[in-house]
């Protein structure tokens, strides 16, 4: 059976070349007889692999040496409390902004462990776009400043960096790290899920600020500790080694490539096709304000909403899967990931086009 395209929020489709090279290397990975799935993470096998994916992230985003590099299990829920814990020095506030879904899940989980200052929301608009800078409420003196740089489920993407001055910037980056490129210098974190752009489930990349380590307060429990994982180089306990291996793949065939700048004008093509389409039909729409459209995550509604369950069905006939929208805002939503290549979208937008012209 051919691959069908997969337009999946997460777990994403991956790319054809990574997932051929996994399967080749499934039995032997170079020569020593066994899978990486069976190696020991603290064997001179395993230990090669992880430090050839730190190599090439770092390469790739161009993280300086002031920053740590975490390969995490737990994703990037677990981060919306890990973050808080080590960060919060005492009873300090954080700054939050609220974008949509995920930005609320990680202000709900904060709150349970720090003072959390709304300081902008979007909720007003049914999360339909970011709020500007200048409407920001930013405290005197935040620990931090969080926002959400893509929101998966509303398809709003942050297209600019915060300026918050010296307070360390905070940012949930888990469906758009690795997409264009990124001044990582001006984060003190950075963490992201990796089952959109990096690899598969079970991974979650964290990248923190050396000045950031060992100063929460109360003092994390050891799991919990940034300071615990960057001691022990992410191996205090048993990595996900296998999504390690997938993922430094990917960091390689993303340099093979050209790069992030490479990477993001493919992206802006694949957008550009399907948001041009959408706009040009009357047939379909997308709620999200034009500057804040996700290159990421497309939402779109059909102008006849009974037709919708349909659509889904003649899209799987048509090889084209998961496009349903999140459950909480419902419709459709394409996910155009790196890998997606940009047949993927055409054929999309040319079944689209022929659905329209029958059903409209």
């Amino acid at each position: 059976m051919p691959r069908v395209y997969n337009f999946s929020a997460g777990p994403g489709t991956l790319p054809e070349e990574v997932l051929l090279q996994a399967a080749e290397e499934m039995l032997d990975w170079h020569g020593t007889g066994q899978s990486v799935m069976e190696m020991s993470h603290r064997g001179k096998d395993f230990i090669s692999i992880a430090e050839k994916a730190e190599a090439d992230l770092r390469k790739l985003l161009g993280i300086p040496a002031s920053h740590h590099l975490l390969f995490l299990q737990g994703g990037a829920s677990l981060q919306f409390e890990m973050i808080p814990m080590n960060l919060i020095q005492g009873r300090a506030v954080a700054d939050y902004i609220n974008t949509g879904e995920w930005a609320k899940k990680a202000i709900n989980a904060a709150g349970s462990l720090a003072d959390v200052n709304l300081a902008a929301s979007a909720e007003d608009r049914a999360f339909t776009y970011v709020p500007a800078q200048l409407d920001w409420q930013l405290s005197e003196r935040a620990a931090y400043v969080h926002y959400t740089a893509n929101e998966t489920i509303n398809g709003v993407e942050f297209g600019w960096v915060p300026d918050v001055g010296e307070v360390p910037l905070v940012s949930d980056m888990s469906s758009n790290l690795l997409s264009r490129p990124l001044d990582v210098g001006r984060f003190g974190l950075i963490y992201a899920g990796a089952q959109k752009n990096i690899g598969p489930a079970g991974l979650a990349l964290v990248i923190v600020r050396e000045d950031l380590i060992g100063i929460g307060e109360p003092r994390p429990p050891a799991m919990l500790d940034y300071a615990t994982h960057v001691k022990a180089g992410s191996m205090y306990n048993t990595p996900p080694t296998y999504a390690v291996y997938v993922a430094g793949l990917v960091f390689q065939w993303l340099l093979e490539t050209g790069g992030l700048a490479a990477a993001e004008q493919r992206n802006i093509a694949k957008a550009e096709l399907l948001y041009d389409f959408i706009d040009g039909s009357e047939f379909y729409l997308n709620p999200v304000e034009k500057p804040d459209r996700s290159r990421m995550n497309i939402p779109f509604r059909l102008s006849n909403p009974d037709l919708e369950a349909e659509f889904l069905t003649g899209a799987a006939k048509n090889d084209l899967v998961e496009l349903k929208g999140h459950r909480s805002v419902g419709g459709m939503r394409a996910s155009l990931y790196n890998a997606m290549p940009i047949e993927g979208v055409q054929a999309l937008v040319d079944y689209m086009a022929e659905f329209a012209a029958t059903k409209g």
